[in-house]
């Protein structure tokens, strides 16, 4: 298994990973980026975006997608944004390998927080990040607010 960063030329299989994705998690229709967005999105002069993938015989099996954000109180930190395997290719260590990567980039970097979300009934992989080190916070709520709801908010103003 080789962990890389992912080239212009991924972003297909990287794409096929966000919607296998976006059907675990219960929203098959959610997913509406596309490959020509990630494209630019994180090959451009400024990138919004970086991505490891995880690879086996020229085949990508997972990927874990980041950006760097700015805390107030920490400064800078990592959010990644997602990482997935694919179904058939769970239990390979490629999971653990990608989120490997992603910390030791985050030690390299020198930020000094590293943040994601995980979904409530996701027990196996809260009970993971608990076992890995990593704090699961009840107390905070995720907010945003989407495209309509953006529409909205400017109509009403």
């Amino acid at each position: 298994m080789i962990i890389r960063k992912a080239t212009k030329n991924d972003m297909t299989s990287v794409l096929e990973l966000i919607q296998e994705l976006a059907t675990f998690e219960k929203e098959p229709d959610a997913v509406v980026v596309t490959v020509d967005d990630l494209v630019r999105d994180g090959f451009s002069e400024n990138p919004l975006f970086q991505c490891f993938v995880a690879e086996v015989d020229e085949e990508i099996i997972g990927m874990a997608l980041f950006y760097y954000r700015y805390s107030t109180w920490k400064g800078k930190t990592i959010h990644l944004e997602d990482l997935v395997v694919k179904e058939n290719k769970r239990g390979t260590g490629a999971g653990f390998a990608l989120y490997k990567e992603i910390i030791k980039q985050g030690k390299a970097e020198n930020v000094r927080r590293i943040e994601w979300n995980v979904l409530d009934w996701n027990t196996p992989a809260i009970q993971f990040y608990e076992k890995s080190g990593a704090k699961v916070l009840d107390d905070w709520r995720v907010v945003h607010m989407d495209e309509e709801g953006i529409k909205q908010f400017l109509i009403e103003e």
